[in-house]
């Protein structure tokens, strides 16, 4: 079909259609292993169960070439995070870098990436880099879970420059003593870790498998030509749209310290297979969490874009080289430290791909969905398990409705857009933690009304058995999902406190002691609708 010969950056070595796709498949291959190794043997039920993490292979110059189909707000940041690695150490075999600083290609301090080369036998310079990014339950700061409220980036946790926590095949010890003395859950954390570094040493070993199977410089090859095809396609998708430029504006509710509604806005000029996205006029940085670093920004882009190709384009660099990403320094798409920024990357990501969306459905308003539920509605819970004798972190995300597309009806309670997690199992939750679930069901008719219905949210209660610090960091909770073509908008979420008989509702942001018997109500919201009825 599309495929289609391929040039190396060095246009010494030429694949065949049929070549190149065996190796974009057998490249992808290695980072859905990394992902089961890494949540086969994980420890926290965030990354054991909800699969909160992504893992990818890069090239020698730090260029992502193949990523697993894991979490999309990880696609566009990872790479940053690689390339801040490759810049500030000396990667010699065996050696693992690891760094969370999102103003070193971050997303928030919770989500670690590890970094680790590929060296070809004897050779001194890497070949290429297996990475992965895991969020951690608990990173230390002012609150378990460290997705508290926040006014600046020293309160939500230990901030981890690109340092070796691995070298030459021996844990550093310093470095994990340091790591492990800021966070609430050692021994979670430390098995967290850990996994994550045996799942680099699977993507290295697989992808020297390949290396040795079929060449190297067939792998270099496959890896330069795949980006090229990515950008072809993305290239191709672009003509598609009738040139012009398409604008649009979205609000998150609040930063959780009286600042809102707060406005992100977008202008995408499209023409000639490129576009410029530019996001000047959005509002300044805030003094809360939901300020989102430019990793943020770049990875809805990336997102939003790859949603827009009619076919499937690897997930790699080449997607962006069509596109240019504007994001005003010190802006709300592009805070400056020391910024908090938790909520950036769980909340402002996904405003993000609303304001793309709604800009790119004036481009193709056949094709892009109304807004979905636009929240990750994230609860965090931590304290001191006195069943079990230790302290505890639980953090999860809750899903919500899907925007309704035409001739579609959204999906409800489904994780949309740059999340892709699991659910917590009941089970698994209860076995792990001193809290009980007392209602898990659809939130029914909280959809937006339309020809095409958007999908319903859910509903989570969940009961403290222990007290407990309680953290919700949640959106839409006052400003509704948009429909589209006349379609209705979802219903926004609510955040309840109940105590015995007496239920009072929670601000979108907030940080709350429970007690014995106390509950927490997240009911998310629903998504938006397409088309009158």
């Amino acid at each position: 079909g599309r495929l289609r010969q391929s040039a190396t950056g060095g246009g010494a070595m030429k694949l065949d259609s049929v070549t190149l796709a065996v190796m974009n498949n057998r490249l992808a291959a290695i980072a859905d292993e990394m992902g089961v190794v890494l949540g086969q043997t994980a420890f926290s039920p965030n990354i054991k169960e909800r699969h909160d993490f992504s893992c990818a292979i890069f090239d020698a110059r730090g260029e992502l070439v193949a990523q697993a189909a894991h979490i999309p707000v990880h696609l566009g940041s990872t790479p940053l995070s690689v390339r801040a690695a490759i810049a500030n150490l000396e990667l010699r075999r065996g050696d693992v870098a690891a760094l969370n600083d999102p103003f070193a290609g971050g997303t928030h301090l919770p989500d670690l990436t590890v970094v680790a080369p590929v060296f070809i036998g004897v050779e001194r310079r890497p070949f290429a880099y297996a990475a992965n990014r895991a969020h951690h339950a608990d990173i230390g700061g002012i609150a378990p879970g460290s997705m508290a409220l926040a006014t600046e980036i020293y309160q939500e946790g230990f901030r981890l420059p690109p340092v070796k926590i691995v070298a030459s095949g021996e844990i550093a010890r310093d470095v994990m003593t340091l790591f492990l003395a800021n966070t609430r859950v050692q021994e979670e954390r430390e098995g967290d870790l850990r996994a994550q570094i045996a799942a680099l040493s699977v993507g290295a070993e697989r992808l020297l498998a390949i290396v040795k199977t079929s060449g190297r410089k067939t792998v270099e090859a496959a890896m330069d030509g795949l980006k090229d095809y990515a950008e072809r396609l993305m290239i191709a998708a672009l003509k598609e749209l009738r040139p012009g430029i398409y604008r649009a504006e979205d609000f998150l509710d609040d930063d959780g310290f009286g600042t809102g509604p707060i406005p992100i806005r977008v202008a995408i000029k499209v023409g000639g297979g490129k576009a410029i996205v530019d996001f000047t006029g959005s509002a300044p940085q805030v003094r809360g969490s939901v300020n989102a670093n430019f990793a943020i920004t770049l990875s809805a882009t990336f997102y939003a874009m790859k949603c827009l190709a009619a076919e499937a384009v690897p997930a790699n660099e080449g997607l962006m080289r069509p596109i240019k990403l504007i994001a005003p320094p010190g802006s709300i798409v592009n805070a400056l430290a020391p910024a908090a920024v938790a909520g950036g990357n769980v909340e402002t990501s996904q405003r993000i791909v609303d304001v793309l969306f709604r800009a790119l459905a004036k481009a193709a308003p056949d094709r892009i969905p109304a807004a979905s539920s636009g929240s990750m509605s994230n609860l965090t819970v931590g304290g001191f398990d006195k069943f079990r004798g230790r302290h505890f972190s639980y953090y999860e995300t809750i899903a919500g409705g899907a925007g309704a597309a035409k001739g579609r009806p959204g999906a409800s309670g489904i994780h949309t857009h740059m999340t892709n997690t699991l659910n917590t199992p009941i089970e698994a939750l209860e076995a792990y933690y001193p809290m009980r679930i007392t209602e898990y069901r659809i939130r029914r008719g909280s959809g937006g009304r339309g020809r095409a219905r958007g999908g319903d949210g859910l509903i989570r209660e969940l009961e403290c058995l222990v007290e407990s610090n309680v953290s919700v960091l949640t959106e839409r909770r006052t400003i509704a999902p948009y429909g589209l073509a006349g379609g209705g908008a979802g219903a926004t979420g609510k955040n309840i406190l109940v105590r015995g008989t007496r239920r009072s509702r929670l601000p979108g942001k907030a940080n709350l002691e429970l007690k014995t018997g106390e509950r927490v109500r997240i009911e998310t919201p629903g998504g938006g609708g397409w088309g009158r009825r």
